[in-house]
Order: C-alpha cells, then sequence, then structure tokens
C-alpha cells in the first residue's frame, strides 16, 4: 500500500477517512503535527515519511471570520496549497485537493461545471481559488482539484448537527430559504476519492465538482433533518436579507457532476439516503 498524508487530520472529511480506511497505510496530520505552511517542514516530513499519495482536506473555512483574518485564510488555503503542489511535483506525488463552491458568485441559472467562470463574492471563497490556480500553475502531474460544497457529517461542527442541537432546544427555527445547492455527506466524498487515487493518471492538474445528487435550499435541507429525526420544531423560511452576515453567500451554487462520474463511473448517492445515514449514526452516538 503506498503512503498517504491525509492532513487536516481533525476535519470531517479526513475523520471518515480514518474510519473508511482503518487497516490501510495513512498517515494524518493536525495543523499542530505538521504546519503545511511550512515548506521545509513539510518537505522532510513529506520524504521522511516516503509519501506517495496527498489528500489535502487542511483548509480555513471560517467564511465570515475570513473577512478579517484575511491573512490566515491566505496561509492555509494558499500558501500551504502553493507548498504541497511544489513537492508534489518534485517528488512525483499524485496530489489531491479540496475546494469549494464558494469560488462562484452564484449568479448561475444552471449547475456550475469545472469551466465555468469563477468568481468569488466574499474572502473565503477567494483565498480558495488562489489554492486553486497555485495548483494549475506549478501544475503537477496526477493532482486533481475537488469542488465540494455543504459539507456536512457525524463528525465535527456542520449544519446537520447544529439543526439538531437547535431543534431540540427551540418550538421553531428560521433558515435561509434563497440559497440553493446540494449537501455533500462527507462519507461519500472520502469514498469517491478513494475511488479516484488508483486511477488518477493526467498531465496537467484537473478539477472535478462533487456534492450527493437533488438540488434543495438550506430551508429544505432543514426541513428533512428535523423530519428525519422526528423532532417537533417548525421550521420557517426566511430570505437572506433577514439574517444578514459578515461575509456574502452565493445564492446558487449547484454543482454539476457529470465529469467526475464519466472520468471514474462513480455513483453518487442522493442527498436524502446519505443526510439518513448520517442522522441515524449521530442519533445512535447518543445512546
Amino acid at each position: 500500500m503506498l503512503k498517504i498524508l491525509v492532513t487536516g487530520a481533525n476535519g470531517q472529511l479526513a475523520s471518515e477517512f480514518k474510519t473508511l480506511c482503518s487497516n490501510q497505510d495513512l498517515i494524518f496530520t493536525s495543523k499542530e503535527e505538521l504546519d503545511i505552511s511550512d515548506f521545509e517542514k513539510t518537505k522532510d516530513f513529506i520524504k521522511e515519511n516516503n509519501i506517495k499519495i496527498i489528500i489535502n482536506c487542511a483548509a480555513y473555512t471560517a467564511v465570515d471570520k475570513a473577512e478579517e483574518e484575511k491573512e490566515l485564510a491566505l496561509k492555509i488555503n494558499y500558501e500551504a496549497v502553493n507548498n504541497l503542489a511544489i513537492i508534489s511535483k518534485e517528488k512525483n506525488i499524485k496530489l489531491i485537493h479540496i475546494s469549494t463552491d464558494y469560488v462562484f458568485d452564484g449568479e448561475n441559472y444552471k449547475p456550475y461545471n469545472e469551466n465555468d467562470k469563477t468568481n468569488p463574492i466574499n474572502f473565503y471563497g477567494e483565498s480558495k481559488l488562489k489554492g486553486e490556480q497555485a495548483i494549475k500553475k506549478i501544475a503537477p502531474k496526477n493532482s486533481c482539484i475537488i469542488r465540494t460544497s455543504w459539507v456536512y457529517s457525524n463528525y465535527g461542527k456542520n449544519f446537520v448537527k447544529t439543526i439538531l442541537n437547535l431543534a431540540k432546544q427551540k418550538e421553531e427555527l428560521n433558515i435561509i430559504s434563497d440559497q440553493v445547492g446540494t449537501p455533500t455527506y462527507a462519507k461519500d466524498l472520502a469514498k469517491a476519492i478513494l475511488e479516484i487515487i488508483p486511477n488518477l493518471n493526467n498531465q496537467t492538474p484537473t478539477i472535478y465538482h462533487y456534492s450527493n445528487e437533488g438540488v434543495l435550499s438550506w430551508y429544505d435541507f432543514a426541513k428533512e433533518i428535523v423530519k428525519m429525526a422526528k423532532l417537533k420544531c417548525q421550521i420557517n423560511p426566511i430570505k437572506t436579507s433577514g439574517y444578514p452576515t459578515p461575509a456574502k453567500r452565493p445564492h446558487f451554487s449547484l454543482l454539476d457532476k457529470s465529469k467526475i462520474k464519466e472520468d471514474f463511473k462513480i455513483n453518487i448517492p442522493y442527498w436524502k439516503d446519505s443526510l439518513r445515514d448520517c442522522i441515524t449514526k449521530i442519533m445512535s452516538f447518543e445512546f
């Protein structure tokens, strides 16, 4: 088994890899264990551990805080990615980097494909786009960028767990109904990446889109979460204007998954099926 480095060890996606790959030769690092924005330390670590594949799950994801913590967002989402791309090219290492639907402005009228024009409307999206651009410029072989959206899991902090917690405490919740996209179950994305790795063979970096199948708003998502958990909380739809935040969010961020399905023949689960699996796991931990 080739040694795989998975960064962002404490995040949702990396946690799913830990569950799926318990018997495989994966090395997980958090920012405390390996600061990937430090080029020399990262290069030495990769050499010492004979890493052949990197899955970069590390990211600064605090969308609103990024408007103030721009330097930190760039350090993690751009500078660290730049380092990994350089090392991957020098050492002929496969690199899988996770990006976001927030590289788009949300003004599209149909699902975004990989060639659509990027135009982030918040700094988080801008910092992630810079990371993408670094990989494309450095161009390590056998590398890909996977844009995803609305990630959740039974691990870490996310929308599903937040709604479950709030719905147990409150009689009603107001949830935004005019932002449309598709959630991504981190477990499904991790499985897809594991399928892709052996078949990743390209001369220049390739971008792919991945989320679960279907289309919905945050309001629809919250309603289904409450329904599946059999909670009695009332979910009310509100517009984005009724819930102002420091960072703007795209109103439409549906991703076209045709390319990843065609290139790797993977099956993508429907969002409700994946949500049911996640909620069952979360609720099983509570008893």
